[in-house]
């Protein structure tokens, strides 16, 4: 005979075990995609990770919310196909595998091979896919790792290959020479969206100079601003103040004064930097046009010596702050470096365009540009200047600099960028590519020449090394220094003894890192290939407003703001491992080809052959058209291979491959076409729109940045369409304390441990329930515990009282439905509907979070500690009649429910429940819960008249029990009356229909309910204003309104909570915007939540203190019938000794007592030999307790 299966308890990891083995002995997720055949699909994109690295407890909160939405989405009727995928290329496999061979990028080709890295590679990025094949199973996720996509793989790269055709062929893929980012310590430059990764950009605190330069003597076809100021420094100099003065457009000049300066003092322009090591490379200073510039006459903080500065107006206050003060001719003449203050003067104003064209001397000259050096040193014009920081004047280095490059281009004549000439003859800038300077950048006292230019790319012996050679190289300047000073520091302190620094100061800002390798970058000139994303950003942004996004401020802001304003996207990397970019060029340039096919290329090395520039096909054997693993196996397309393929141009002229890769984050980006290798396998998935675009992604918040851009930008591009429809942007795993997670700081978790101790269901409802998945989870293990105890335990329980009496009744579903239902049966079940209707709602709408806690209200409030509680003697007395059926019946399609509706989000618990309840009725023809379709809601069984009165009959049951324990009064102790005003004729209705239930349920004698006016006499209510609410909207009116609101009369109070809303200085104020609450009635104890309020009377006459003991005495009893593991029917003998406690009370309760616990009678005896020992208000009795 099948029975409900009964556990001894709760173990959700046992039950994980024991499902996920059940799972794979019936295929249960091969079938749940097999049955759906035929039907709509619903379109799923994996994120691929990189096998490279253990996964963290942040891939469980991942990986549970793709799976949920999958789950729910099979269980709704669609075919979901999942297919996992690997990401193999990229930095993080490169910079793991020269770490762990002991090697740098410039050891490749030299002491491994390219061939013998990327096999390194090869290996290093499949690693650990056991472990994450056993963390994917672990936690519940359906994905199907047997076919994985991998991007190594060559019909993947084929694809990636077809998809840059069409952007070449589009006219969107271009070469330009630019300043790009660039990480030293990876050797290669990264795109825009990789620079702007969370935490990319990072509080540093830099060694900052406004560096002084020199304006050089005017020659005689200078300016007139130039040769006016040139006069003020040079004493060979003749000029005519006044023509000067008609010949400026400035304002208040103060030309004569120059005259009369003596000595002669020179001249200099401020411009500040905060990046020193580029000073070297300084070949202009750029003004604002239109901006106001003044000169000022004041002396050198650091040499005390006489000088003039230019800078901008605006900032002569930032810049002159702290041991400046404007001074007098006396205070100039008195001035001496003792002096505390340092006065200035400022003589003349101008605007920038006045300056434009005025040369100054090289301000660090260690080399000149290789062409036209004579266009060097000199202030140009630029419309980026601002007036917000520095001096309003920008040091201009062109190859270290975007905005630096561009304004020097469009300068007339064009200013050179600081490039010199190597060994070769190519043009370089002062710092090479490992972010060294070049040996030309050489001083004898401070160095710099072969050193890095940041200090952070030292580990700490290199540091110790160079600290030894600064503390003798620098000690007539510093004689005992303490500790490493970096390039800019040293730079800062040659300029401060040479008079070239005003001011050098330390400065917190924000300065771009490498998100891979964790350094600084720089900013460098880079030969790249581009995107041209700035053509198509239009219609990307268009496109992303038809995008779903969760958060939609995510979609809108951060996403949105970026497509805005995308710029161009650097494809090249200068890398090894990764999809080589597949354009062939002359070596003239002037002709190309981009080839998108395995085809296409086998074709191009035939011919190359018979052309008699390549030796050999390294493909050879390779069958066109054969789409077979095994012929595809015959082709490598990594770099190790291509780059020795010479190809043909159309005039005869041999070929060679750009030698750049392909950013790794297009591979990734490919996904969609490329995991089906498209367009040469499947073509009509994605023409036909099956399987493009995506109905569901979701990945990290970072990925906005990452792989939602390049799903979004290749799918604009190719297709004009988008790569997804909907998409959740997930936030962080914090720790409790809301600090990210690090194996540093060692408060990183272990996802495997949490797992084995928790079980996958606890660890997916507690991250789910806890926080939206686009919020950062502030990931506590004791919250895990607690949903343990509060969530799976409460079901556990109501699953366990479920089946214990049906195993005893003999229950399995056979009866028909029962039609007239009792009322709590009927309000159970349009609770249930009303949360079918919430939950599917919620998921269709990617709302995990809205439906985990509305099954778990659901669960906790209403199904155990409403329901279960109020009807347990349903189940376990009287006959096997139709009112027990209906509790049954009810009770089981609840559970069975409540299966469905958690499936996705706890799939093991949910499973196994689902189990134990269909194996005895066989409402369900299939084996897992994960095979069944989601509840559909029946509008019939919903009755909202029901459930308001019964949900206002939990909210006073609430603040009753909350009275009791204010008071200390226990809930088995009864009291006399409840009393309730009501505010309307409905809900005066509404609780007398649930009068005897709230009467039960507190356990009170009577209910009494006033209108009123006769509560305004007897119940007394005060108000106070909400600041928090009213202080956003109000402003200054925050005072009076607050005022008003805490003299309101009882009657003004009354109104306020009946009709919701009032009017105070003509705002409207709601009951949001206060706080109510009574004062106690002597006797009484009171309280007030919304609208409603309760008064409990506190008077226990000697007949109530006599029930409550009677009542505690059968709580008791109780306890033993379990202890003792009697039956449910067993009945039982109670003695007590004559000079028990309570003897009384327990007489005068003995026909209720026996009744309540099965016993025919209370006999007192003279002595017991044999008994228990139990504790009624701290008084200690005997009682024996026996089967009959």
């Amino acid at each position: 005979m099948s029975k409900f299966t009964e556990y001894k308890n709760l173990s959700l990891t046992e039950t994980a075990k024991n499902i996920a083995e059940f799972w794979k002995t019936n295929d249960t997720f091969k079938k749940s995609v097999e049955i759906r055949e035929g039907q709509p699909e619903f379109v799923f994109y994996e994120g691929p990770p990189s096998a490279n690295g253990m996964p963290g407890i942040h891939h469980v909160m991942a990986r549970a919310i793709k799976d949920i939405f999958c789950r729910f989405q099979t269980q709704s009727g669609k075919q979901v196909f999942r297919k996992a995928g690997w990401d193999t290329h990229g930095l993080p496999v490169e910079l793991g595998v020269e770490k762990e061979l002991g090697i740098t990028k410039e050891d490749i080709g030299k002491k491994i091979t390219i061939e013998e890295y990327n096999e390194a590679c090869k290996n290093a990025v499949m690693r650990y896919t056991d472990v994450w094949n056993d963390m994917t199973e672990k936690i519940g996720y359906w994905v199907d790792m047997e076919n994985p996509y991998i991007t190594y793989k060559p019909k993947y790269m084929e694809s990636v290959w077809w998809l840059l055709k069409q952007i070449y062929d589009k006219g969107l893929l271009y070469k330009g020479y630019t300043i790009q980012p660039y990480s030293p310590k990876a050797g290669t430059g990264l795109s825009s969206h990789e620079v702007n990764q969370p935490g990319a950009y990072r509080d540093v605190s830099d060694t900052t100079v406004v560096a002084q330069f020199k304006i050089k003597q005017a020659p005689e076809n200078a300016s007139e601003t130039w040769k006016k100021l040139s006069a003020l420094a040079y004493s060979d100099s003749k000029i005519d103040s006044s023509e000067a003065a008609e010949n400026s457009c400035g304002g208040a000049l103060h030309w004569e004064e120059f005259d009369n300066q003596q000595p002669k003092s020179d001249v200099y322009f401020l411009a500040w930097t905060t990046t020193p090591w580029t000073l070297p490379s300084n070949t202009a200073l750029t003004v604002g046009p239109k901006i106001d510039y003044v000169l000022v006459k004041t002396f050198n903080q650091y040499t005390f010596e006489p000088i003039n500065i230019i800078l901008a107006k605006a900032l002569v206050g930032k810049q002159f702050a702290k041991k400046y003060a404007e001074g007098t001719d006396e205070d100039f003449a008195n001035y001496t470096s003792e002096s505390k203050v340092i006065p200035y003067q400022i003589l003349a104003e101008f605007k920038g365009a006045d300056l434009v064209g005025i040369q100054y001397e090289q301000l660090l000259d260690y080399a000149k540009p290789y062409q036209n050096p004579e266009n060097a040193f000199r202030v140009i014009a630029g419309d980026f200047v601002t007036t917000e920081d520095g001096t309003g004047i920008v040091h201009t280095a062109p190859t270290f600099g975007a905005d630096d490059a561009k304004v020097a281009k469009e300068a007339t004549p064009e200013v050179p960028p600081m490039l010199v000439l190597d060994d070769n003859g190519n043009p370089v800038p002062l710092v090479d590519m490992q972010g060294k300077f070049l040996s030309i950048v050489k001083d004898e006292t401070y160095g710099f020449a072969n050193e890095y230019v940041k200090g952070e790319y030292l580990n700490e012996e290199e540091k110790s090394t160079e600290f030894n050679i600064q503390k003798e190289n620098l000690k007539s300047i510093i004689a005992d220094l303490k500790a490493y000073l970096s390039v800019d520091e040293r730079i800062a302190l040659k300029l401060r003894k040479e008079n070239k620094a005003f001011k050098v100061e330390k400065y917190v800002h924000s300065y771009p890192h490498s998100w891979r390798t964790d350094e600084p970058l720089l900013y460098y000139p880079l030969d790249s290939w581009f995107i041209k994303v700035t053509d198509v950003k239009d219609r990307m942004f268009d496109l992303n407003e038809t995008i779903n996004w969760k958060p939609k401020s995510t979609g809108e802001g951060r996403f949105g703001n970026w497509l805005k304003n995308a710029n161009d996207w650097n494809l090249s990397r200068s890398r090894y491992w990764g999809i080589p970019l597949p354009i062939w060029r002359t070596e003239d340039k002037k002709e190309e080809v981009l080839i998108g096919s395995v085809e296409e290329l086998y074709n191009a090395i035939e011919k190359s052959i018979e052309a008699g520039f390549q030796k050999e096909n390294p493909f050879k054997g390779f069958e066109i058209g054969n789409m077979s693993e095994e012929n595809y196996a015959k082709v490598d397309l990594h770099k190790n291979i291509v780059d020795h393929i010479t190809l043909v141009s159309e005039s005869g002229k041999p070929m060679k491959r750009e030698s750049d890769l392909i950013d790794v984050w297009f591979d990734s980006g490919a996904m969609p076409y490329a995991q089906l290798h498209y367009p040469f396998e499947n073509k009509e998935q994605v023409d036909n729109n099956k399987s493009f675009p995506a109905d569901f992604i979701a990945e990290g918040v970072d990925q906005t940045r990452g792989w939602f851009y390049t799903l979004h930008a290749i799918a604009t591009t190719v297709f004009d369409s988008v790569a997804y429809k909907n998409v959740v942007s997930n936030g962080l795993v914090l720790d409790k304390n809301g600090q990210k997670m690090s194996k540093r700081l060692g408060n990183a978790v272990d996802p495997f441990e949490t797992l084995s101790v928790y079980g996958p269901d606890a660890t997916r409802w507690y991250m789910i329930s806890n926080a939206n998945p686009w919020e950062n989870l502030k990931f506590d293990i004791e919250g895990i515990d607690e949903v343990r105890r509060k969530f799976f335990g409460t079901l556990y329980n109501t699953y366990s009282f479920f089946a214990l009496y049906a195993n005893v009744d003999g229950f399995k579903y056979l009866e028909s439905n029962i039609e007239n239902r009792p009322e709590i049966d009927r309000w159970i079940l349009s609770e249930l509907n009303l949360l079918i209707k919430d939950v599917k709602s919620f998921y269709e709408d990617y709302e995990p979070t809205k439906a985990s806690r509305a099954i778990n209200n659901f669960v906790n409030d209403n199904l155990s500690n409403w329901y279960v509680r109020l009807c347990r003697r349903r189940f376990w007395k009287g006959d096997y009649s139709d009112d027990k059926i209906s509790a049954y019946q009810t009770l089981y399609t609840c559970l069975e429910t409540v299966a469905k509706l958690s499936a996705p989000i706890a799939p093991f618990f949910m499973d196994q429940l689902f189990q134990d309840l269909n194996k005895v009725t066989g409402k369900e023809v299939v084996n897992s819960v994960h095979l069944t379709d989601f509840p559909v809601v029946d509008e019939s069984l919903i009755d909202q008249d029901l459930v308001e009165k019964t949900h206002l009959a939990q909210q006073i049951t609430s603040m009753v029990f909350s009275l009791r324990k204010k008071e200390n009064i226990k809930v088995r102790q009864p009291l006399q009356k409840v009393m309730i005003p009501v505010l309307d004729k409905k809900t005066e209705e509404q609780i007398l229909a649930v009068s005897e239930l709230i009467k039960q349920e507190v356990n009170v004698k009577e209910l009494q309910l006033i209108n009123s006016e006769e509560a305004s006499h007897l119940i007394v209510k005060q108000i106070k204003p909400n600041f928090k609410t009213l202080g956003a909207r109000l402003g200054k009116d925050m005072k009076t309104v607050a005022g008003e609101i805490s003299n309101f009369s009882s009657e003004q109070i009354a109104t306020l909570e009946k009709e919701g809303k009032a009017s105070v200085s003509g705002y409207e104020i709601t009951t949001e915007d206060v706080e109510i609450f009574t004062k106690d009635i002597p006797g009484w104890t009171v309280a007030s939540e919304g609208k409603t309020t309760v008064a409990l009377d506190l008077t226990l006459t000697d007949e109530l203190k006599s029930e409550g003991v009677a009542r505690e005495f059968i709580n008791r009893v109780q306890n033993l019938r379990k202890e003792k593991d009697f039956d449910l029917t067993d009945r039982i003998s109670i003695q007590l000794e004559e000079n028990s406690p309570f003897h009384k009370e327990l007489t005068n309760n003995q026909a209720y007592i026996s009744a309540e616990v099965l016993s025919d009678k209370i006999e007192f005896v003279n002595s017991l030999s044999n008994f228990d020992e139990i504790e009624i208000d701290e008084e200690k009795f005997k009682v024996k307790v026996e089967k009959i």
